[in-house]
């Protein structure tokens, strides 16, 4: 039997390199390995915490998708699916808010994050470990691929479940975090980490203009005049190159920093343009997708709905 692995996109805006490096790529490896079951949905109701325009939403949802099938998740090897589809997961939330306490979610990372910026809080952002609870937990998940910095969301998972298991009897099982291990940490055209609340990004599936006003607009001047290496670039560059080919690259340009960004722009775009192309193409038939989404949320909606009976005959409902 394979073990399954989950994982969730937010549907909030255009993918960059950094979220390509960061996780993506990740997911198309660990599909292709054969060695899991592999569910990937799209995180809408999480989602709504940002955005709130129906519009912005349907659109960013379509295009996620898009996005998926073009770097390589196929629908027929993995179930793809909208997380507004299956109903058990805002179901099993609910159950789950009646075992959890609010000094417990009070130490999540997104709330203390609110917090310090003084952020209005709605009860969605607040109550957001639960909902992620239920979304790893419905699909007996074994794995969840995340970055060390994400390894809280699966501990709430598997201490809700234990907290589930212990009052109702075993009926969860425990999820492990599958750590991404050697992924870079993107630098963003400023040289912060690449995110879009920073405005520093450059997009996954970008035109060649796009490309050259985001590379051109790379700060410069971090690496020190003296090295007469732009590190921010460079920190970018390894992403297309390995450092033995950079290496000559900079030695022959040092100081010549419009060249290497020139450089730059053209192993971002010789790598964008197949992805550019093959997205073009499957967003051509939205119809597709939208088929493509529908068995997914059929094949993920059988699993959820064993679980959520199991769950419901453990506290009495059903």
């Amino acid at each position: 039997m394979k073990k399954i692995l989950l994982s969730g996109v937010k549907p909030t805006g255009r993918p960059h390199i950094g979220n390509y490096f960061g996780a993506m790529k990740q997911f198309v490896e660990l599909l292709n390995s054969g060695d899991y079951q592999c569910y990937f949905f799209l995180a809408d109701y999480h989602a709504l915490n940002f955005i709130q325009n129906r519009e912005e939403m349907a659109r960013n949802i379509l295009d996620l998708a898009i996005d998926y099938m073009a770097i390589g998740l196929d629908p027929n090897r993995a179930t793809l699916f909208k997380q507004s589809d299956i109903s058990a997961h805002t179901e099993l939330s609910c159950i789950f808010d009646t075992l959890v306490t609010m000094p417990y979610l009070q130490r999540a990372h997104a709330y203390k994050d609110a917090v310090a910026k003084n952020a209005e809080i709605n009860v969605g952002t607040f109550n957001y470990p639960v909902l992620m609870a239920a979304d790893i937990l419905l699909y007996d998940t074994d794995v969840v691929p995340v970055g060390q910095d994400q390894k809280q969301h699966v501990e709430y998972a598997r201490d809700i479940a234990q907290k589930f298991n212990n009052v109702f009897g075993e009926t969860f099982k425990l999820p492990k975090p599958l750590i991404l291990e050697h992924v870079a940490t993107v630098p963003g055209t400023d040289g912060k980490k690449m995110s879009k609340s920073h405005n520093n990004t450059i997009p996954l599936f970008a035109t060649r203009e796009e490309i050259t006003k985001a590379v051109m607009g790379i700060v410069t001047d971090s690496g020190g005049p003296e090295s007469g290496v732009p590190a921010n670039v460079y920190a970018i560059h390894k992403l297309f190159r390995s450092e033995s080919e950079l290496k000559g690259l900079y030695e022959a340009n040092k100081g010549k920093y419009k060249a290497l960004k020139e450089a730059l722009i053209e192993d971002i775009d010789a790598f964008a343009k197949p992805l550019r192309e093959r997205r073009a193409k499957i967003a051509k038939d939205e119809n597709m997708v939208r088929e493509a989404l529908k068995r997914g949320a059929s094949d993920a909606c059988l699993a959820a709905s064993t679980k959520l009976i199991e769950v419901k005959q453990k506290i009495g409902v059903l």
